[in-house]
């Protein structure tokens, strides 16, 4: 049990970087988005800014965080695999134990 340690901690990291890759992301677009309307109109809605940001975030996460969301995925792949493992392995159990008893 001590040796799957390493693996879901290198999970639980991939997915804190995933995760602030994507706010980095969000952010850094509604600043840009925010910019651009200021430099435009000499205003900015932010509610409209921020609406927009999160399409144009989303959109460009799909190429940008390509890498990190990958390995992530990976990583709960592997999880929901050993999961899956186990779980037959005590259902195997169970079966066996019915069968002898």
């Amino acid at each position: 049990m001590v040796a799957a340690w390493p693996d879901r901690l290198g999970g639980v990291k991939d997915f804190v970087v995933y995760t602030l890759l994507r706010l980095g992301l969000f952010l850094l677009t509604w600043g840009a988005v925010t910019g651009a309307s200021l430099l435009l109109t000499d205003k900015a809605a932010l509610g409209l800014t921020f609406l927009i940001a999160l399409v144009l975030s989303g959109i460009g996460s799909y190429w940008v965080l390509a890498g990190p969301r990958q390995k992530l995925a990976r990583h709960v792949e592997a999880r929901a695999e050993r999961a899956t493992a186990a779980f037959e392995e005590r259902r195997a159990r169970e079966d066996a134990d019915e069968q002898s008893g």
